[in-house]
């Protein structure tokens, strides 16, 4: 692919991307799910993806999960004890904070407004979604379930979902002009790149890490 085509390529994704939808997942365990989460947040436009951990340590990142998609998304991990004040940060911030868990007052996924400013919220594989996450949600979700399980792969229902806000955002005519400013756009492309330059050239052989920031409320 020729430089012009590869730019090209880049700008036409800036110009798509959904800064008022965006993700978190609460404590997450699997490094291929985060992998193929990674991948489905990409596909719909999705910029900034926050994720806990109690261990303090990064999962790895799987490249033939995400097929490149770790490239083009902004990552960003926090402590485990410092999700609640992110979540009342991004509330301030104006969003609306959309958990996913079973309980009585849960609604259909898609009874959801994502045209406006979103947090979604998915948990790990064990546990769901902590206590103190569930506390601070506007809005609690659920995938409707005929069979006799009760949820889905987190991959898949983070896909589910996220399909769905496209749908809506893509109605609204989101994807039709840019959700950043020109110079927003221009400082990631800047950044963008020089690592895929420098990742392309070295063939995996200089790892890089795209975009991951670790938030630090101390």
């Amino acid at each position: 692919m020729s430089t012009d085509v590869r730019l090209a390529r880049i700008d036409d994704a800036l110009t798509r991307k959904q800064p008022t939808l965006q993700l978190m997942l609460d404590n997450v365990h699997s490094s291929q799910n985060l992998s193929a989460v990674i991948r489905s947040a990409d596909a719909v436009g999705v910029l900034d993806i926050y994720y806990s951990t109690k261990d303090n340590e990064t999962p790895r990142i799987h490249k033939t999960i995400t097929q490149g998609a770790h490239r083009w998304t902004h990552r960003h991990r926090m402590n485990d004890t410092d999700k609640v004040a992110f979540l009342k940060q991004k509330k301030e911030q104006g969003f609306q904070v959309v958990v996913t868990h079973l309980e009585e007052r849960a609604v259909s996924y898609r009874e959801i407004d994502y045209t406006k400013p979103t947090l979604l919220v998915m948990g790990n594989e064990k546990e769901g979604v902590s206590a103190e996450v569930i506390a601070q949600a506007d809005e609690v979700i659920i995938i409707p379930m005929q069979g006799m399980v009760q949820s889905l792969n987190v991959s898949v229902a983070t896909a589910l979902i996220l399909y769905e806000a496209q749908r809506q955002l893509e109605n609204a005519g989101r994807y039709d002009t840019p959700q950043m400013s020109l110079e927003k756009r221009e400082e990631i492309k800047e950044a963008w790149v020089y690592r895929d330059t420098v990742a392309r050239r070295s063939k995996g052989k200089i790892a890089l890490e795209f975009k991951e920031v670790l938030i630090d409320f101390n």
